[in-house]
Formats: C-alpha cells, structure tokens, sequence
C-alpha cells in the first residue's frame, strides 16, 4: 500500500482536492491511526503542498470522526501560529470538529483560537463561532455566549444570519434577550 503522505492531492500532481476528500474517508473508515499521526507530524514540517494537504484530510477526517484527530488538538492549536493561511483556517476548522469532543482542553487555548480567527479569512471566522457554539453546548456556556454575542454584534452582513442561528441553539436566559435584540437592531442592515 502505498505511504500516507505519497497519496496527498500534491504528491499525485493534483490541484483539487479530491485525493484529500477520499483518503480522509478511507481513514475515518479504517481507523488508521498510524496513518493519521503521520498527516499531524506533516503539519510542522515539510512542504507547504503537503502540509496544506494534510490539514484538510485530517479536518475531513474529524468532520466524520472527530475521536480519531482529537488527539491532535495540541498540534492544530500550534498551527495557527502559521504564516501560511491556509494551515490557520484549516487548523480552525479541525479544532472546531473536536471542540465538542474536548471542550476543556479546547477552552484553553480560546484566546489563540480568537486571535487566529480575527487575523484570518471568512473560513477562520466561520470555524472560531463554531467552536464557540460547540463550548457554550458542552459546559463553557458562562464564558462563550458573551464572546459570542460580542462578535455577533460585528459579524459581516453576510456572516451574521448563520451566526444568529447557531448562537440560538445554545444561548439561553439574558443572553437568549441580548441576542433577540443584536438580532433586532442588525436586521434592517442585513436584509
């Protein structure tokens, strides 16, 4: 069979994606755990192709089986240190599959997870509220909902209705009153 890393879309002379998409299906099938370490030991070294490769199979992979790269958390919190933006929006983007598996250890790290999200793209800022909803769901409700709420009120136009809809599955009490009325207030401009 043959190496892990040799089946990335880069390593095939690929420029899409789906050599990722299927070998992060095969590996979520499987359980391929040795496999999977060798994706995260690829992110803090080697060729940028193949390091932006490997972030998306692994994200793939915690979309479909979050236990099986959440172990891996620490190496995607490491990653979003990046100068490639690419690796930071796809680090966010694995974090927030294993957000609601490790909510603790996730919460940890929120200050850098925020601060990547704010340097980064649309993608990045998607994946820090949903790693927020997943903490307010999973006992971080006291500390997420303010966070938020707070970005909610400065969410881009076309940001704020998927924002707005994912805060009301976990905002509850004032806070559910605060978001009723960020709602309110942004609606008009929205539209």
């Amino acid at each position: 069979l043959m190496p892990v890393l040799d089946r990335l879309a880069s390593a095939l002379g690929r420029n899409d994606e789906r050599p990722n998409v299927e070998l992060a299906v095969e590996l979520a099938a499987s359980k391929d755990r040795a496999a999977i370490a060798e994706l995260a030991e690829a992110l803090s070294g080697g060729p940028v192709a193949t390091a932006n490769d490997a972030i998306k199979v692994l994200y793939e992979i915690g979309e479909r089986n979050p236990e099986l790269v959440a172990p891996h958390l620490e190496t995607f919190v490491a990653l979003l240190q990046s100068r490639n933006n690419r690796n930071v929006w796809g680090a966010l983007k694995a974090i927030e599959t294993v957000a609601a598996q490790q909510p603790n250890e996730t919460r940890r790290h929120l200050e850098a997870i925020l601060a990547a999200a704010d340097r980064g793209s649309v993608i990045a800022k998607d994946a820090a509220n949903g790693i927020l909803v997943a903490l307010a769901a999973n006992g971080h409700a006291k500390e997420a909902l303010p966070v938020l709420l707070d970005r909610l009120a400065g969410a881009a136009p076309n940001q704020f209705p998927t924002y707005a809809e994912q805060i009301a599955t976990v905002a509850t009490g004032a806070h559910r009153e605060r978001l009723a009325a960020i709602v309110r207030t942004r609606l008009p401009h929205v539209a």
